[in-house]
């Protein structure tokens, strides 16, 4: 490699060919789903199907979450003054921070903290409360549990049920997982006289580091899932609502389709 080169390990590119961490494009079209695509992009890993539906899972988990998120409400205010598609989203995008889709990285980290605290002898629900307490002192809250609308977050059972599936399981020895970690510190909420259960941003973390990733790329996957949603906020402001209006995102009312279910199971 010369001086004036410098490398990516992620996709390469010649004529008339393009791997992603070197498997070609076309074999993985059709075969692969898309977020078995993206785990594969961003681990190197060419997972299995359950691993797949799980990923698939998570995606679609936070692809949206109605009009009050901050991001929707940004993606919304900026297609009202006639902004293109990408303008709006981006702007979506760029109000996913810390107490907004944040909670995923947040709550990886702090499962981690617990399982240290585990590993020095002490149980794992002790170790939960030893951290939600050394949080609070810091000023902070435990991200991933609880949540503003949702008492039983829908979205955490089923996310569970299938990473049972793709093999990640709840155990405690030799070493915790994070989903028994997150399953602990819930306990040590309850114990404490808080009901604060896990959220759909703790079950993906959860579920991500046991799966191997790194809390720096996770909030990437709920950019990845919410910029499909704020693709259709940013189309409905625009052929729906007139431009420039004031946005009130606690006086929507909902009016699309009656509540139905899937017909068959996917495949």
């Amino acid at each position: 490699m010369s001086e004036q080169t410098w490398p990516t390990a992620i996709t390469k590119i010649e004529p008339n060919s393009v791997r992603v961490q070197g498997v070609d494009i076309a074999d993985l079209m059709g075969r692969l789903s898309f977020g078995g695509a993206v785990h594969l992009l961003l681990t190197g890993d060419i997972p299995d199907e359950a691993t797949s539906r799980l990923l698939d899972a998570i995606l679609v988990s936070s692809i949206d979450h109605g009009v009050t998120p901050p991001s929707v409400n940004a993606c919304r205010t900026i297609a009202s003054t006639g902004a293109s598609l990408s303008a709006s989203v981006a702007g979506g995008i760029l109000a996913i921070n810390q107490h907004h889709g944040g909670a995923i990285q947040g709550c990886a980290i702090a499962l981690g903290r617990v399982i240290a605290h585990a590993r020095m002898g002490v149980t794992l629900e002790d170790a939960a409360a030893v951290v939600i307490e050394d949080l609070k002192k810091e000023g902070r809250r435990f991200p991933g549990f609880g949540h503003r609308i949702h008492t039983k977050d829908p979205r955490t059972s089923r996310l569970f049920e299938l990473a049972a599936d793709a093999g990640l399981v709840e155990t405690v020895e030799p070493e915790p997982t994070h989903i028994a970690a997150a399953k602990a510190v819930e306990s040590a909420f309850a114990r404490a006289g808080k009901a604060l259960p896990i959220n759909v941003d703790g079950a993906i973390a959860a579920t991500l580091a046991d799966l191997g990733y790194e809390p720096a790329v996770m909030n990437g996957l709920f950019m990845i899932a919410r910029s499909a949603g704020l693709v259709a906020h940013a189309r409905e402001e625009q052929s729906r609502m007139r431009p420039m209006r004031r946005i009130n995102p606690a006086d929507h009312k909902y009016d699309g389709p009656a509540d139905r279910s899937l017909s068959s199971e996917p495949a």
